[in-house]
């Protein structure tokens, strides 16, 4: 028989929070193993619940979710959105410019496939949510990974950025607040990204899933709030600021520069036609979730748990020899450096196979974020405080015994 292969256009495509070392923590929990996974944002398995006003407004509207919605999805939900893109600044939003997804995932994903020919480059973060780059690559495109400097809190290098465009680039891929790394980005510095992208005529994609799950005080400012000139696509959801990650509820908005990229938002419509709608229960969930109580303000706050847990895990891993960390402003998740003086490490997904197999602790190594050198790792603070302490400990255990058998210690 002739063996049946995937698709080319696959080459290039990794999504590795869910690659090769889940599997195999997959088959030692078949096993028997208990392995603590920090390796995924995943918040209702570490007992963040949705607001129960959400969950409730879902069941009474559930006998109203049987049949399919508009493409673009129902109006209510929608309104809504449009409506918190005036809290945002964002101007000259309406109704026709929102579209509700299966997450913000499905959306970023048909955003690319609307855009991209062979040969189209789209800058994106290293490091960066690995479905930017995935999503690029599946789509025809190029991607281009520009630097965000650790030593300047992990901000974009708009210098490198400079250096990377060329009359190939269609686009450019913001993630504030960032995932992988919590960074959150100043206006100064998305001022001079807008300007960038009104010389060279890009196009931004703004990944925006993080604007309520903010630390000390800080607060977000939206990219498509800051022009009218530039054409922006902002993403947004339920997954995160409300807990609600199974109810794939999100949106992409459509803002600034429209008349210039109509045969662009002609391609969004057609895609989002063929896909016929998004999930209707989730899309119920919307406009409870923005005019109700913001329950992330009481987790992120002075006292909340995510700020705790921040501080905890922070305060582990940086006293552990040999390891550093930018502490975040934002998102749910550390992303260490491990002095390669004292861990000489080749190749980091092995390095993750070992401690998951050494310590049952599942972590997300750093070359799958598309960072350049093989001395990060990610890990989420969602556990509860025993639990993290458990977890940073094992990791410990596992790096003192790492430096050991190198001799580095």
């Amino acid at each position: 028989m002739r063996p049946i292969q995937k698709s080319r256009k696959l080459a290039d495509v990794c999504y590795d929070i869910r690659g090769p070392v889940l599997e195999k923590a997959k088959q030692m929990e078949d096993e028997g193993h208990k392995i603590i996974k920090l390796n995924i944002g995943n918040l209702a398995v570490f007992g963040f619940d949705a607001p129960e006003e959400i969950v409730q407004d879902m069941i009474r509207n559930m006998q109203n979710a049987s049949g399919y919605t508009d493409s673009k999805g129902l109006f209510a939900p929608r309104k809504a959105i449009m409506h918190y893109t005036q809290e945002k600044k964002i101007a000259g939003v309406t109704i026709e410019d929102v579209y509700l997804g299966n997450g913000a995932s499905e959306l970023i994903v048909m955003s690319m496939n609307a855009l991209l020919n062979t040969g189209d480059e789209v800058l994106v973060p290293a490091p960066d949510y690995p479905l930017w780059t995935a999503a690029v690559s599946l789509s025809g495109g190029t991607p281009v990974h520009y630097v965000c400097d650790e030593q300047a809190g992990w901000f974009p290098d708009i210098e490198d950025i400079k250096r990377k465009i060329n009359a190939n680039t269609r686009a450019i891929v913001v993630i504030n607040p960032n995932n992988p790394t919590g960074a959150l980005y100043p206006d100064a510095l998305l001022l001079e990204i807008v300007e960038l992208a009104r010389q060279h005529q890009l196009i931004v994609f703004a990944d925006e899933i993080y604007d309520k799950v903010l630390y000390d005080g800080a607060t977000h400012t939206s990219l498509a709030s800051l022009a009218d000139d530039v054409l922006f696509i902002t993403f947004n959801g339920l997954s995160k600021n409300y807990r609600s990650c199974g109810y794939r509820a999100g949106w992409m908005v459509v803002s600034g520069e429209k008349k210039h990229a109509r045969d662009y938002i002609e391609g969004l419509n057609m895609l989002t036609s063929m896909r016929l709608c998004a999930n209707a229960p989730g899309q119920y969930a919307i406009q409870t979730a923005l005019g109700g109580y913001q329950s992330i303000n009481d987790l992120v706050g002075p006292g909340g748990r995510l700020l705790r847990q921040r501080d905890l895990a922070h305060k582990l891993l940086t006293a552990i020899p040999g390891v550093t960390c930018v502490k975040p402003k934002s998102a749910l998740y550390m992303f260490p450096r491990l002095d390669p003086a004292m861990y000489p490490i080749a190749d980091d997904q092995d390095f993750a196979y070992q401690l998951l197999a050494e310590e049952r602790v599942l972590i997300v190594q750093g070359t799958g974020f598309n960072c350049p050198s093989p001395d990060h790792f990610r890990v989420v603070f969602l556990p509860n405080t025993d639990d993290l302490t458990d977890a940073m400990g094992r990791i410990a255990r596992f790096l003192d015994g790492y430096r050991k058998r190198h001799g580095t210690s």
